[in-house]
């Protein structure tokens, strides 16, 4: 159906151009993102390195959600598909109830995906746990360590079982004030060094930190082999000019050693935060497909990777147009369903409605309301048609399912179609759309 041009074509060149010059080069990559230039100077953002280094961790984050059940299986098959989107680094579940053939099938299943990935095992409690990390060929362990003296009792698990059987947990071993703490982690970081091993260290409850608790940690931790110190912030209370703060901090106190976070995304600022670290010089991010974990969640896959590349121009290895589908992988895999409008990967997150001058500025520019082409990211944009929507959508709708009317009958539809949502109290099926047609012809 030939629809009744608004603009002309000169018009249509002079609104492109007008575009142009308000883009930049970095900011405006055609069939990808337009962005503010503003998010390109150094003037205004700072200065940002040209790479980041993620490191998923939903493995081990599902474990933490209620109700997930998964097979060895399907778990694998997630696995696979995360390693081919080019993440850097994996952490797998924790080694407990897992036999070491687990463990070194799970290890050969990412390497084989890609060689290059590095396979990270957390929750290193003792030096068992090392070696039998070490064997199955890891290539980094999470040590990690409560940000309490006292208080980390609380946070060590197998006091629970001995206290519910009866059993006295105190003993001259148990970690008591935070130079015991210290002293264990210190142990087994020297330990996973000597069997070859990287050692992260998650560092707990960051927000908790002094400055003096701060300055021990960093320094027993670096002298004892750490290779990176990761600021852990579980209640997700640290806020990104917070993040960036203690980032600058450990790096003074130990420039040597990477640091990286794992923020928490209680006011939706774990983005922002992973930005604002990054900024002040951490080289690694954590988080997971979705932000799955307990409680507020972590940083997201998608709009962290997407945040960095087309944002900030800081590359991250991702291939971004497998977002979405991964994204879809984790809702099968855990049946944590995001909200229909989740950042990048959301059902409806390429969405604005259906009003004809929403809809039709696509045909000027796909770039305008959506900075990001849904392709990009393995997407898709969706027109809905609504009580807002006009004859232009309605013949996008009509065209697309292959139905050709002429400009009266579309000025029908449109009528009949507005009374119906009206008395139905609900947005029509394409099923409906294409009823109404033939009603009309």
């Amino acid at each position: 159906m030939e629809k009744p041009p608004v603009f002309s074509a000169e018009e249509v060149a002079q609104f492109r151009e007008e575009l142009g010059a308000r883009r930049a080069p970095g900011a405006y990559e055609p069939g990808r993102w337009s962005v503010s230039p503003l998010n390109r100077r150094p003037d205004v953002v700072g200065s940002l390195p040209r790479t980041v280094r993620l490191r998923d961790a939903t493995l081990r984050s599902v474990e933490t959600l209620p109700g997930v059940v998964a097979s060895v299986e399907a778990k694998e098959a997630y696995l696979r598909r995360l390693v081919g989107t080019g993440v850097a680094e994996v952490v797998t579940a924790g080694i407990a109830g897992r036999d070491d053939s687990a463990l070194r099938a799970e290890v050969e299943l990412v390497k084989g995906e890609n060689p290059q990935c590095r396979v990270v095992c957390p929750l290193m409690r003792s030096t068992d746990d090392i070696d039998r990390a070490a064997e199955a060929g890891y290539d980094a362990v999470q040590v990690w360590v409560q940000g309490f003296g006292e208080m980390s009792l609380v946070y060590q698990p197998a006091i629970y079982g001995q206290a519910w059987r009866g059993e006295d947990w105190r003993t001259p071993q148990t970690p008591r004030g935070r130079t015991d703490v210290l002293a264990r982690a210190a142990r087994l970081i020297r330990h996973a060094r000597a069997r070859g091993l990287d050692v992260i260290v998650p560092l707990l409850m960051v927000s908790y930190l002094t400055e003096e608790v701060h300055e021990e940690s960093v320094a027993v931790l670096a002298e004892a082999g750490a290779t990176e110190l990761t600021l852990f912030d579980g209640p997700g209370a640290m806020s990104p000019e917070a993040y960036a703060h203690l980032v600058r901090r450990t790096r003074e106190l130990a420039p040597d050693v990477e640091v990286g976070l794992h923020p928490h995304n209680t006011f939706g600022l774990a983005v922002g935060c992973a930005v604002a670290a990054v900024r002040a010089g951490a080289a690694v991010v954590e988080l997971s497909v979705n932000g799955y974990c307990g409680g507020p969640g972590n940083a997201d896959l998608a709009a962290t990777a997407v945040a960095f590349e087309a944002l900030y121009g800081v590359r991250t290895g991702i291939r971004t147009e497998q977002l979405t589908e991964l994204a879809r992988a984790g809702e099968t895999l855990t049946g944590y369903q995001p909200a229909w409008n989740h950042p990048v990967t959301g059902t409806h997150a390429f969405c604005w409605g259906g009003m004809d001058l929403i809809t039709q500025e696509t045909e000027v520019d796909p770039l305008l309301h959506n900075c990001l082409e849904p392709a990009f990211v393995g997407n898709h944009r969706l027109v809905p048609f609504t009580p807002d929507s006009g004859p232009y959508t309605l013949s996008d709708k009509l065209t697309a399912l292959g139905i050709d009317l002429t400009h009266a009958q579309v000025e029908e539809v449109l009528a009949r179609a507005k009374e119906l949502m009206a008395s139905k109290d609900r947005l029509l099926t394409d099923e409906d759309l294409a009823a109404l047609a033939g009603e009309v012809r």
